[in-house]
Parts: structure tokens; sequence; C-alpha cells
């Protein structure tokens, strides 16, 4: 029998406790001869990414990196391309020194020098015994990072020390190096400032010769308006790509000096290269490429022949799909839904069967509890349509009050050029249960929705992303469906800025959550690290010249207009987003008379790892909306210092 209760005061059994507990993160996978290797994120243990290994038959190695070692590399900051593995042996970026590993078995021996350099993106060359990858070198204390190719001999014995040897330098950036199945030629991808590579890249192509050189090098595809997504040679040395020429990411090959589409279609076989090793298909077999595309919002996966250019769609219970390898007969890439969690999934490619290797989660708990995602589209400024994902108040023990209607969260994602997901969240689900209604905001600049659709925030940074969040909002209250006077939003990094921007740019917001967000756009511009420090050149303007519009799309600078209460979370260890961006507002608002909170994180960097303080954030930020909303919390929670409030 259900209990007539509050919205926001429903008792759920999605706890922070569960959550933290019971939650990985799962990552790259590479595949090494008929054994599966993949990556996972353990909050249980400090955030530490580890390794773990599936054999042919069927048996798994857990955790096989000892303790001390965290598999992450900081190329980019953002990392990816952490690990790769051949015939056995292990070869990964450790995060503490950044150095690179090799490790057989139990034994694990530092391969690269203590230096400032960090490696990513870890390509075997067998032919010549040799690691090709992307190098960072942070030596220069007065230039900012140069980046390069560089190859590693691995012909010593175990415990010798290489020095890296550079092959490919000049440009600002490097990703996806990729040797032909014959060893004869490398294939990378190029770019340089202001570009991003969603905005423009270059695929080359050089030869080998016998040293190892690379030489001869030409040009393939791209340029600074054409971006170029996962360069991969079919086994037949073929090289295939992703390119949104046409405005979409669509496959494509280089053969006899032409690029020929495979599967001209509206819809995106690509992601933007946040991190490396990303993979959206792969070979089969020369006639079978095994391959995801998402549309609007939603990924599929598919079976493409090159040569009839014929796609076949793989029906599978997923909505959303990465880190895509395939062995005979076999995909393997991590997946999920909105009522599944994460995993790992092996799918059989003769009769579709499922084999699930690994959950993000083992969490048993009763649907009654869940709440699913519905795909919206709502109208926003000059007559466009912008899309998000509506989870309703859901929790099979309780009723709301006739008439009530619930809180509602906007949640603004990172990037901003990125995407959400409707893939299973507990984190979600641990608002819905409560009664709170989510909106999750593809806005305008959003991947996944074709190259013109993600091109909307060009220059538009802070007003088409806040225009899509409100409008998100005063949809729902339009249907009825949530409470006008309960409006919050919030959002990480970017999503952050946003947050703010609409906290104090709009009159729509009742409340925020600020989780490492942006309050400064011209400090962002001045203390940033190396791949994002242009990349407001294209959201905003070039700085200094147009400083000026930096300043008013500043939060801090208008907190004059800002007037609801707002709660902070920061990590003190963040380079790409620093404490003081939070500092900042916190002390503004606090001046103003304002609520607001301040929770920072030492040992915390940009996103939360520890247990113990993704927990805190859940059940901090719930406390500060019973207080500000008034309602009472169905269970204690940690209490929380707020300004002007308490």
């Amino acid at each position: 029998m259900t209990e007539v209760k509050s919205y926001g005061s429903w008792r759920s059994p999605i706890t922070s406790d569960l959550i933290v507990a019971a939650t990985i993160g799962l990552g790259q996978i590479i595949v090494d001869r008929e054994d599966i290797y993949w990556t996972e994120s353990r909050p249980q243990e400090q955030g530490r990414n580890t390794i773990s290994r599936r054999t042919s038959d069927g048996l798994v190695f857990d955790n096989i990196a000892p303790i001390e070692f965290n598999i992450r590399t900081r190329v980019h900051e953002y990392g990816g391309g952490d690990f790769t593995v051949n015939n056995g042996t292990i070869y990964f970026a450790n995060f503490a020194d950044q150095r690179i590993y090799r490790g057989l078995g139990k034994l694990f021996y530092p391969l690269t020098p203590e230096t400032k350099y960090r490696y990513a993106d870890l390509t075997m060359d067998e032919p010549r015994n040799r690691l090709i990858c992307v190098c960072e070198d942070h030596t220069g204390l007065d230039r900012e990072a140069t980046n390069s190719i560089v190859s590693i001999d691995l012909s010593g014995e175990l415990g010798k020390i290489t020095e890296p040897r550079g092959l490919v330098a000049g440009n600002h950036f490097y990703a996806s190096p990729r040797l032909s199945p014959d060893g004869t030629q490398l294939a990378w991808l190029t770019w340089n400032h202001p570009n991003m590579p969603w905005d423009g890249t270059e695929l080359w192509v050089g030869q080998l010769d016998k040293d190892g050189s690379v030489i001869d090098s030409k040009y393939i595809a791209g340029g600074t308006d054409e971006s170029i997504f996962q360069p991969e040679w079919s086994p037949d040395g073929i090289l295939h790509f992703v390119s949104d020429r046409t405005g979409w990411w669509n496959l494509y090959r280089w053969q006899d000096r032409l690029v020929e589409p495979l599967c001209p279609m509206a819809a995106e076989f690509g992601r933007p290269q946040w991190v490396f090793g990303m993979s959206t298909y792969a070979f089969e077999s020369i006639d079978r490429i095994v391959c995801t595309y998402t549309q609007h919002g939603i990924w599929h996966l598919a079976k493409l022949n090159p040569n009839t250019k014929q796609l076949t769609k793989i029906d599978i219970p997923y909505t959303e799909i990465g880190c895509l390898k395939v062995l005979p007969e076999r995909a393997v890439f991590v997946a999920g839904s909105p009522t599944t969690p994460t995993s790992i999934v092996q799918l059989d490619l003769k009769n579709n069967q499922i084999d699930i290797l690994r959950r993000s989660s083992e969490v048993t708990i009763e649907s009654g509890y869940f709440s699913s995602p519905e795909s919206i589209a709502f109208p926003t400024e000059a007559g466009r349509t912008a899309y998000g994902f509506f989870y309703p108040p859901q929790n099979q023990d309780y009723n709301a009050p006739e008439g009530d209607l619930p809180p509602l969260i906007v949640k603004s994602h990172g990037g901003p050029t990125a995407a959400t997901s409707s893939s299973f969240s507990l984190s979600t689900q641990y608002w819905t249960s409560r009664g709170f209604a989510i909106l999750d905001v593809n806005y305008g600049g959003s991947t996944g929705y074709g190259r013109e659709y993600q091109q909307r925030l060009q220059g538009q940074w802070g007003i088409v992303d806040v225009d899509d969040c409100v409008n998100g909002a005063k949809y729902l209250v339009d249907r009825g469906l949530v409470d006008r006077e309960r409006l919050i939003i919030k959002g990480g990094s970017a999503g952050g800025y946003t947050t703010l921007a609409a906290l104090t740019f709009r009159d729509v917001f009742k409340a925020g959550a600020s989780y490492y967000g942006v309050s400064d756009l011209e400090v962002l511009a001045q203390d940033t690290h190396k791949f994002e420090s242009r990349y407001l050149d294209g959201l905003i303007g070039a700085y200094p010249e147009q400083r000026d519009i930096y300043v008013d799309r500043s939060p801090i600078y208008s907190i004059d207009r800002l007037d609801c209460p707002v709660i902070f979370f920061q990590g003190l260890e963040d380079r790409i987003v620093p404490p003081n961006q939070a500092e900042m507002m916190v002390n503004a608002i606090a001046a103003k008379g304002l609520p607001v909170a301040y929770v920072p994180f030492e040992g915390e960097q940009h996103g939360f790892r520890r247990p113990e303080n993704i927990k805190r954030t859940l059940d901090a930020e719930l406390y500060f909306y019973a207080k500000v909303f008034n309602f009472a919390l169905a269970d204690p929670v940690e209490p929380l210092a707020i300004k002007n409030l308490d």
C-alpha cells in the first residue's frame, strides 16, 4: 500500500552508500588473441583504475594490476588509450608518474624514464618490437606542452629503461597512430590551435622505412572544417575512417587515392574525441564491419558490408554503446540502457546471443523504484528544437498529495561539446526515487544530432545552452509536469558554467548546484591546460581581442543579477577548472546575503573518484534543497553549513 507524502520526502532504497559501494566504472577494452581486457574505475579503491581480463575459456582474472598502480594517462588531462596488450604482456601508463610500465604475469617494470613526459593511445608495432604512441612533453617551464608521436623500443630485457624516439612532430596535437597490417604504413590524426578535434582534424599516412622512421607523409582527408575520427585499417590494408564532411559523422574508406563513402545517412558514427582510444567500429573480416551509430540520442549496433554498402541493424536491448572491439564471430563493447547498468557485453555475431562479462553494478532493486526516461523534443529560441531525456518521479511506495507537482532538476552536461546518455544511472534514480523529476538536456552544441546542431554553440556559449535549459524547464511547466516554483539546475565543468549562467542571466531557476563549474571565462582563458587553451576561441571569441564578451558572459561579473541559493562542489587539485573559479563565486554570493554552500575536496581533480566524496556530494545536495525548499528528509544525512541560511 502506498503512502501519501510530499515530493522530495520519499524514502528510497537507492542510498548514497549503496551507490558508492556497489558501482564501478567500465572503460577501455582491448582484445589480445582470444582474451578480452578492460579497465575498471573503483571508487572503493580511491577511484583507482585497474585492469581485468577474461580468457577464451571464460575465466575472469579480476584486478590484475597491483594496488600501487593506477591505469590512467594525463595526456590532454582527460586521458584515454591508457593501455594495450600484446601476446599476454600488458603495457600501461601509470597515473602517479605517467611512465609506461610493462607487465607479464605478476611482474611489472617501468619502461620509460622518470621525466615530465606523458603517453597515451598505445599501439603495438610487432614487426619492430616497439610501441607507438602519443607523447606529451611537459618539460618546458616557459611554454605550453608539446605533443608528438613517438616509438618506444621493447627489445631490451625486462626492467630496461627506454628513451622515446620521435616519429611525427610539428603540429599542436596528435592522436590515433594506427599501423597497417603489413607494418609498412602508419596513419594518424593531427590538428592545430584553435581547433578542437570535433571542429577540424587531418588524417595523414606515412611510409615506414627499415628502421621504423616515418617517410613520405601524405595528407588523406580533413581540414579546419572537417572532423576525422578513428582511422582504422581493414585486414587487407585499406584505410577506413569517420568524417563529418556531409554534416554527419559517417564511415569512409581511402582506396586507389580516392575517398569513398560507405554508408551515407543522417546518423553519427563518431563521437567527440575528448579522450584517446575511442572506437565505434571494428573489422570482423574484409567484408564485414561491425559498427555503432546514434540517431536522436539513441545508439544502435549494426553490420556493414563495405563492398555492397548494405547496413544491417542488430537488435540488442541497449541504447548506449561504446568501446567496440571485434574478435572472430564476436563483438565486445560497453553498453547500457535506461533499465540496465552499464556492462561489458560480448555478442555472438552468429546468433545475437548476449553474454555479460562485467556489470558496473550488481545492485538488485525492484523496478518500481526506477524511473524510465522519455525522449523529448521541445521548442527553443529562433524557432529551433532542442532535445533531452525526461525522468518523472517514481517510487512504488509513495504518491504525492493531490495537486502537488514535483521539483525539477535540469541537468546540463559537461563538454560542452558532448552529449548526455539515456543509460541507466543510479545517481539519477537517487533523485527520482525521492520525488524529484529530472530533465537531462542535449542543448544546442551537443553531439549526436549532426554538425549543424553541434555548431549552434559557436560563439554562443552561455546563450544557446542556457536558452535550451530554460526552455526545457518551461516546456515541462507548461505541460503541467513540474512545479515552476521549484526549478533547479545543476551541472559539472562546462555544465557548471551553464548552470551559473542560467542562474545569473535568467530568472527561471530557484536554486542550483555547480560541480567544478566555470564562473569567470577570462580566468579560464588565462589559466587552463593546453588541450582546451583555445577552445573558447570558437565558443566565445578570440581572447584578449574580444575580452568584453568574456566579461559580459561571466557570472562573476554580474553577481547583482543572481538572486537564488547555490551550492558548489570543487576538487582542490583540479587543473581544468581551478578552485578559484568556485571560491570567487562563493565569496561574492555570500557577500550578497544569498544562501550559499561550498564543499571542497582535498586530493580530487576534475570529477570526483573517492567514494566518501561521491557520497558526500549526493547527500549534501539533497540536504541543501531540503533546507532551501523547506521539505523534510525521509532519512537523516550529514548536515551542511549553508551561509545566510543557518
